[in-house]
């Protein structure tokens, strides 16, 4: 029996369909694979390994970025904070021309090929622009810095920018394919997904990890070459293990554009106004359940939420219609539109909290270069490496969370995620506005300090340990914990089937556009502030009002998570994820009958 069959898709695993995925996944050449043969941790293994390796090459740019613009490219501190959360909204808003390929034309596997390859040259301009002379300004000379020159500017930006148009290739692609090899129809594979996020996550942290201790250290004190050359390495050896393990990937058959049938549901809705919806949901156009099983796509029945955009499935009166005219869409086109809509109020309130985020890679580690970083006669601690314990506070709370207290809360909430995924995602943002509240108070103590030593005026470094700084990462880090994992699992997790990539890549543009956010709230405030005497944020930190600004985004993140608790009040998950309940309370239940009958 082929895999995609009716009985299959109905969760029938008598006979030789046990063996076939049961969720139509294919090989590369279309055919159904076996689920011993295919997919499972063993595939996940090679591309959790490209993930440590990749995320190497990205955060060892990302986490010392500001440093190199402004020591090195000889920028202001506002200049310089602004094209690094550009670059990152960049980087994070590409995903969705990834996923809208991959979706609509190459796949998943191919789309993610490609822009590795992109990102891979995109790192290698990087190296080339950091090592040769002619495209880097010369030192700064007796308190003169040299402009950089409109060519060293665009080859270092260039090779930032390819990076970032590389990554939305991979990105959206690469974590929704290690989700794909976990059957959604086996109740132990869809188990496994549970805490795939969670693991997959501590493999990114990992990365980052490395990047913000060692990699950041050769940058800042043996050569930028080194320190890019690396990554580079590491990022060719990824992808090369990616493909080592090609012939143990499930993949899932390219299914359309969503964008393209979400505009067509919408524009249909519209066109039919005033066309009434029926009462019986079996009078909208649906097609056959063999039409799906046969393209290997899920079928959902018509709901009652956001009924206007059932318009679209309405039939013509007069039996003109068809299928095929532009106005009559499928009652699963319909619902698929509806549940990508629900995510999108959700979605917007996570715009603040990336704005947060952006803070430990900016204006966090200029805090940092302010400040007595010595440890012992000879040696300096890089400003960027305080981000290392954001990472190791993710490591040991991913851990903590997935191995401790999702089994402890369990069997309370009855829940197989320990709460809900939004509970999680709130807990992360109310972690986060207690941590820009801290930085703010920290920050105060820090310009106490400048100014009791006359070091406003001079700008120079402050007697005051870095570590002053720490609790105010440490807190970044348990609160990203709670918020990034959940965001990724929950935007994945509520996206239709055969809008998964889509679904990843929304959480991705919530980066994006939540680093654009930081760009313009730093710019605005900065003028503004200017304007009325006093900016903010000047390239002289000891002058300037930091605190003030944490304070502003502190009441914003506030407001933001308010308005975070409404949203989720109302939210309904899709049923797939409230089913996942009973399967896995029912695997413990029998595990427990079977550790409880005696032996032989």
């Amino acid at each position: 029996m082929a895999a995609g069959s009716p009985a299959m898709e109905n969760g029938d695993l008598r006979g030789a369909a046990e063996e076939y995925a049961q969720d139509g996944s294919v090989d590369l050449r279309g055919n159904p694979v076996l689920r011993s043969k295919r997919g499972g941790w063993t595939a996940c293994s090679f591309i959790v390994v490209y993930e440590l390796f990749e995320r190497m090459a990205y955060y060892g740019i990302a986490s010392n970025l500001i440093i190199y613009l402004t020591d090195k490219l000889h920028q202001g501190t506002v200049e310089a904070s602004n094209n690094v959360t550009n670059w990152s909204g960049t980087v994070f808003l590409t995903p969705l021309l990834g996923a809208y390929v991959a979706d609509a034309y190459l796949g998943r596997y191919w789309t993610f090929v490609v822009g590795s390859v992109i990102y891979f040259m995109g790192m290698v301009l990087l190296v080339l622009s950091v090592s040769l002379p002619a495209l880097k300004p010369p030192p700064c000379h007796a308190g003169v810095c040299p402009k950089a020159s409109a060519l060293q500017l665009g080859v270092y930006f260039g090779g930032l920018y390819i990076v970032a148009f590389g990554n939305g290739g991979t990105k959206p692609n690469i974590s929704t394919i290690g989700a794909d090899q976990f059957d959604e129809f086996d109740p132990r594979e869809k188990m496994h997904k549970l805490s795939f996020f969670n693991w997959w996550m501590f493999t990114i942290f990992l990365g980052i990890l490395f990047s913000s201790t060692v990699l950041v250290y050769l940058q800042d004190n043996v050569s930028w070459s080194v320190g890019y050359g690396i990554p580079t390495l590491g990022l060719l050896v990824s992808i090369a293990v990616f493909l080592a393990g090609t012939k143990l990937y499930r993949h899932r058959v390219p299914q359309g554009s969503p964008f393209t049938s979400m505009g067509r549901v919408i524009a249909a809705a519209l066109f039919k106004w005033n066309v009434p919806v029926p009462t019986d949901a079996k009078e909208l156009h649906e097609l056959d359940l063999e039409v799906y099983t046969r393209k290997r796509k899920f079928r959902l029945d018509s709901t009652n939420s956001m009924r206007f955009l059932n318009k679209a499935a309405v039939k013509d009166n007069d039996g003109g219609g068809s299928p095929a005219r532009w106005s009559l869409c499928t009652v699963t086109q319909v619902e698929e539109t509806k549940r990508i809509i629900n995510l999108v109020p959700l979605l917007v309130t996570m715009f603040v909290p990336c704005t947060l985020i952006a803070q430990t890679n900016t204006l966090f580690v200029k805090q940092g270069a302010t400040m007595n970083r010595h440890m012992g006669p000879h040696f300096q601690i890089p400003p960027a490496s305080l981000g290392a314990f954001v990472t190791l506070t993710m490591l040991v709370a991913v851990v903590v969370y997935d191995r401790v207290f999702v089994r402890a809360v369990r069997r309370y909430t009855k829940n197989p995620r320990g709460i809900t995924i939004l509970k999680r995602m709130g807990i992360g943002m109310f972690l986060q506005v207690v941590t820009m509240g801290i930085a703010s108070a920290t920050e105060s103590r820090r310009l106490a300090y400048a100014r009791s030593h006359g070091l406003d005026k001079t700008g120079d470094e402050l007697g005051l340990t870095i570590f002053v700084l720490l609790p105010q990462f440490v807190l970044m880090g348990l609160a990203d914990a709670f918020l990034v994992v959940g965001k990724i699992e929950f935007f994945y997790d509520q996206a239709p089937e055969s809008m998964k990539s889509l679904g990843t890549a929304m959480s991705l543009t919530a980066y994006g556009i939540g680093n654009i956010l930081s760009s313009f709230l730093l710019s605005t405030v900065t003028r503004i502030t200017r304007e009325r005497g006093h900016a903010w944020v000047t390239n002289n930190l000891n002058a300037s009002n930091l605190d003030y600004y944490y304070g502003f985004l502190t009441v914003l993140g506030g407001i933001n998570f308010l308005a975070f608790v409404a949203l989720s009040g109302v939210y309904r998950y899709k049923a797939e994820s409230t089913e996942t309940i009973d399967i896995v309370m029912g695997l413990e239940a029998e595990k427990a009958k079977l550790q409880a009958e005696p032996l032989g």
